[in-house]
């Protein structure tokens, strides 16, 4: 009888022990067409920075974890709707997102920028100015909020995804767009359309109501637990220099201060 209960007991403790390894298992959530932060590679591969230090994060947990791409329009409802347990797609930290997500510490700094096509002679950036002209951003962007609200008398165009808006900028059906100002300046100085259309211009923006406080990794909000694991590894990589070869690899600054 003891040998029983006692194969019974090993029994219970290897399907707990099973269960707990399948519970350690995470999904990541990102966009997949926003480089060089997250994009599709060649062979259909996910990558990018946002990619990268999620990967990161998710060794030091001690988690295994999977990329999963998503739309941008549908990431957050694909979050709440449990398709993955957090997104690490470039997102800014904004007061209207906290109504519906949860978010770790910043793991980069944030700011917005105008691009326009070369030699366009742009100067003022006030909504007089630029009244009638047509100006682009990502819809569902924290670019589009930026554009509708300090813009209303130009003529306002969203598109599905960056590139989408990057190649009518290159083909002439923008005056203008806003970007986060990464992605733009990789996009004016690597890629050869941008390289020969286009420029960035004026100073860079920095308002909080639109940039908020900085990018985050945003999670459910009854996750709090996964909120400080991924906190309390975002610390640990950029310690141990995990953090500063990722970023080293795609950028000439550290984005986590933009020094």
């Amino acid at each position: 009888m003891k040998n029983r209960i006692l194969t019974l007991a090993l029994i219970c403790a290897g399907l707990l022990s099973s269960t707990a390894q399948a519970a350690e298992k995470l999904k990541i959530g990102t966009e997949g067409a926003y480089p060089p932060f997250n994009f599709v590679d060649s062979t259909g591969k996910v990558g990018g920075f946002d990619v990268e230090i999620g990967l990161a994060l998710c060794e030091r947990m001690k988690v295994e974890c999977e990329v999963v791409a998503q739309d941008w329009d549908g990431i957050i409802p694909g979050l709440l709707a449990k398709k993955y347990d957090m997104i690490i797609a470039s997102m800014f930290i904004t007061e209207e997102r906290k109504k519906q997500v949860a978010f770790t510490d910043p793991y980069y700094l944030a700011a917005m920028t105008h691009v326009a096509p070369k030699g366009a002679g742009l100067t003022e950036f006030s909504n007089e100015a630029l009244k009638g002209k047509v100006i682009g951003a990502q819809s569902g962007t924290t670019q589009a909020d930026y554009i509708a609200a300090v813009y209303p008398d130009a003529e306002i165009k969203l598109y599905p995804t960056q590139d989408e808006a990057n190649l009518d900028m290159v083909n002439g059906r923008l005056d203008l767009q806003v970007g986060d100002m990464l992605p733009m300046l990789d996009w004016v100085t690597k890629n050869d359309d941008g390289k020969g259309c286009c420029e960035l211009i004026g100073e860079p923006i920095t308002d909080k109501k639109f940039v908020g406080d900085g990018v985050g990794i945003a999670v459910r909000q009854e996750d709090n637990d996964l909120r400080e694991k991924l906190n309390k590894a975002l610390e640990e990589i950029r310690a141990d220099g995990t953090y500063q070869k990722i970023n080293d690899k795609y950028f000439t600054i550290d984005v986590y201060t933009m020094k």
